[in-house]
């Protein structure tokens, strides 16, 4: 017996029943959330308290709390939007921006942008060059992936070829730190564990616009997302172009997961849990999850970052360090259990 899929109604609108549950669950979620970016603020090496501000150190180890917090949340949004876009798209629970290659290949861009030089057109352009890579690795994931199939490349073809690319994508990377300057080789590696570290104003400015177009591409296709859950030949009798769709949310995906690289470095299993937890909270409704995901994301990275300066201070731990540490294990059990579900099938 396989798998059944969440109905949706003709108008794409999910059923009323949990309806009030759900409710509920949205409103403690945005009672707590504050609560909780709140908390980070207040977490630092020497415990938790507030720095004091009639001090010029107190000030600026509060200014510098706070630009990381927003880092976060524009990171951990960036990364959860586009994993709910990944899974929905791919229909598998599996499938996040590092998965599938795309973060690999930003990261290849990002590094090349970075040992370049450090000037403002190499600052300012690192999310473009993050997101042509991006893209140019996904062409490539999905070309590799259609090879002998006649129609669309499977989900397993495609998460395989990505593991692939983005293996590839980091050996070059290695080897263009290996060859790099000790600062370039610095700088590389730091990024590569990911951090909140603030980066430039125009950089964050920029990183920010692109954030919010791509937040806000993904919510305008959240119906048509809806749609595609009950797979394309179903979107199709619904009057869906479900090709057009899938290469659109495609892109807006590849633009956050490549911003977000660009901005903070290699931070993974944000796109692959927040996505989890927050459907299993607050339902499959794309509508609703993109946005809870968004808020999710970024809270759940921020929180990350609280435990990474405080775990082990007076030494930082990279932030990267600490979701790879929480997202094994999370990816292990859900490929456990499609595993099983597979058997029973």
């Amino acid at each position: 017996m396989g798998m059944k899929a969440s109905p949706i109604c003709a108008d794409n609108s999910f059923p009323d029943k949990g309806k009030v549950k759900t409710g509920l669950r949205i409103a403690l979620f945005f009672a707590v959330f504050p609560l909780l970016l709140a908390l980070s603020l207040l977490l630092g090496p020497s415990g938790i308290g507030i720095p004091d501000m009639q001090s010029p150190s107190g000030s600026a180890i509060l200014s510098l709390r706070f630009s990381r917090l927003l880092m976060g949340m524009m990171t951990g949004a960036a990364l959860s939007a586009s994993g709910v876009v990944f899974q929905a798209l791919l229909r598998n629970p599996l499938a996040e921006p590092y998965v599938l290659g795309v973060s690999g290949g930003a990261g290849l861009g990002a590094t090349l942008t970075i040992l370049a030089g450090s000037g403002v057109l190499a600052t300012l352009g690192l999310p473009v060059v993050a997101f042509v890579s991006a893209v140019l690795t996904l062409m490539v994931v999905y070309g590799i992936a259609s090879q002998g199939s006649s129609g669309q490349p499977s989900v397993y073809s495609l998460i395989l070829s990505g593991v692939i690319v983005s293996s590839i994508c980091s050996s070059i990377v290695m080897f263009l730190v290996s060859t790099a300057s000790v600062e370039g080789m610095h700088n590389v590696i730091w990024w590569m564990l990911g951090s909140l570290q603030p980066v430039t104003a125009g950089q964050q400015l920029l990183s920010a616009g692109l954030i919010l177009a791509g937040l806000g591409g993904i919510w305008l296709l959240s119906p048509q997302l809806n749609a595609l859950a009950l797979g394309r030949e179903m979107a199709h009798y619904q009057g869906l172009r479900a090709d057009f769709v899938i290469v659109v949310g495609l892109l807006f995906a590849t633009l956050l997961a490549a911003t977000a690289v660009s901005l903070s470095g290699m931070i993974g299993f944000v796109g692959l849990i927040v996505p989890h937890v927050m459907r299993a909270l607050f339902g499959p409704d794309h509508r609703k999850l993109v946005p809870l995901a968004a808020l999710g994301g970024g809270t759940f990275l921020v929180l990350c970052d609280a435990v990474a300066r405080t775990l082990l201070a007076p030494v930082e731990i990279p932030v990267g360090v600490v979701t790879a540490l929480a997202g094994g294990p999370f990816f292990l059990i859900i490929l456990q259990r499609r595993m099983k579900q597979a058997w029973i099938a």
